[in-house]
């Protein structure tokens, strides 16, 4: 089973983006913007505090008629983070992220950041082993006819 470190190692940017809780929503968005990515880690020092996305400035600035200048991203953040060790594997991030309805999943290991994987990255593997095994039952089948 894929684990979520195997799923950091193959991704092309290991850098987490961060974000501060003081920084303008319209800096948050304009950062993922730049950076082409659905969410920010919230962090103040090295703690994690919160998450913001795309769907966050949806639904709590932008419906509520916001400046994105003047509203703060501690105002618009989910502050329930969930977090997965380095350990997890993919289908446990899968059933963690559909249970709680999360596209976006910090990554902790000993008190540190070190990751973040998306429902995509997790998508994108599971697909990946399926044609494996899907490849290796062919293989299998047609050697079995020869």
């Amino acid at each position: 089973m894929t684990t979520v470190v195997d799923i950091l190692k193959s991704k092309v940017d290991l850098v987490v983006h961060t974000i501060g809780p003081a920084a303008s929503v319209f800096d948050a968005v304009k950062l993922m913007t730049e950076k082409n990515i659905g969410a920010l880690v919230v962090v103040q020092g090295e703690q994690v505090i919160g998450i913001v996305s795309e769907r966050d400035f949806a639904r709590n600035l932008v419906l509520t008629a916001r400046s994105p200048n003047e509203t703060p991203v501690r105002d618009i953040m989910a502050t329930l983070v969930m977090v997965v060790p380095p350990q997890r594997t993919s289908e446990e991030c899968m059933a963690l992220m559909t249970e709680h309805r999360l596209r976006h999943l910090p990554v902790m290991d000993a008190g540190r950041l070190t990751g973040l994987v998306s429902i995509g990255d997790l998508v994108k593997d599971i697909l990946s082993e399926q044609k494996f095994i899907i490849e290796q039952l062919e293989h299998y089948i047609a050697g079995q006819r020869a």
